[in-house]
């Protein structure tokens, strides 16, 4: 069983349900270490500091916030705990239940598994039923590493996934001159991107997708170990700029190919 990240308690109402947290997702992006070339000792990093080039302890170290260029101010831990509005609570405070649909994906953050503490497995299966029969979410407010965060709060699989977002003013604007620009759609072509669409719409099944890069890194790693030559593959030619009218046609064609073969 993984180890809990943090414990304390969902609330909404009066109700508190006692639960602990797990992070839900993990990266299995291939790792390199950083060698010297010629002995492939491991290379390490120092703490330097930028005056004077010494290697600095971490008790000598503080944490400044930049208020203008080189310039900074120092905060203690008591200082930053109570400047983070937190107050050392441990509550994923529920302030509100909203239909999923009316999130952009674009605020999730993060995603973390919330399990029942023992003395709470009622109140929290009754709430995770109700959220499940319902089809709502709750926005939520909660303290994670010294930070104040908002969050969501949903029903998948038979438990209640956590989601942390960003705040509204870190989702930077949509803004490229190039979207205004004036271009002329013609019917047929309009058509034939829906139809492609339709040609690729199928239930979405995560396990049809795999991480081609990391296969190919780990596959390369065991060649090296057994002494084989790795052989770069050959760059595809560059594509042929044609119509696009044409380029969606044959697109459609070739989706029917394949589901027909199928």
């Amino acid at each position: 069983m993984p180890r809990s990240i943090w414990k304390g308690a969902v609330s909404f109402g009066l109700v508190t349900i006692p639960v602990a947290l797990y992070t839900a997702t993990e990266s299995k992006t291939p790792k390199f270490k950083m060698l010297r070339g010629s002995d492939h000792s491991a290379v390490k990093y120092k703490r330097v500091a930028e005056a004077d080039g010494e290697e600095v302890a971490w008790d000598e170290i503080v944490r400044g916030y930049e208020v203008e260029k080189g310039k900074y101010v120092v905060f203690t831990d008591d200082e930053l705990e109570a400047a983070s509005a937190t107050d050392g609570s441990r509550l994923v405070d529920v302030v509100q239940f909203v239909d999923e649909s009316e999130i952009d994906p674009i605020y999730y953050n993060k995603s973390y598994y919330l399990a029942p503490e023992r003395t709470g497995v009622k109140a929290y299966r009754i709430l995770l039923d109700a959220l499940q029969n319902k089809g709502r979410v709750g926005i939520a407010k909660v303290a994670l590493r010294e930070k104040q965060q908002l969050a969501t709060i949903r029903a998948k699989d038979g438990i209640l996934v956590m989601e942390t977002m960003f705040w509204p003013d870190e989702v930077r604007p949509a803004e490229f001159e190039e979207l205004d620009s004036d271009v002329e759609i013609r019917k047929e072509e309009a058509k034939m991107a829906e139809m492609l669409i339709d040609g690729l719409t199928a239930p979405f099944d995560p396990t049809a997708f795999n991480d081609r890069t990391r296969e190919n890194i780990e596959d390369a790693a065991q060649k090296k170990v057994e002494g084989q030559e790795i052989v770069a593959p050959e760059s595809p030619e560059p594509t042929k700029v044609i119509d696009l009218l044409d380029a969606l046609k044959a697109s459609v064609e070739a989706t029917k190919a394949r589901k027909a073969a199928s």
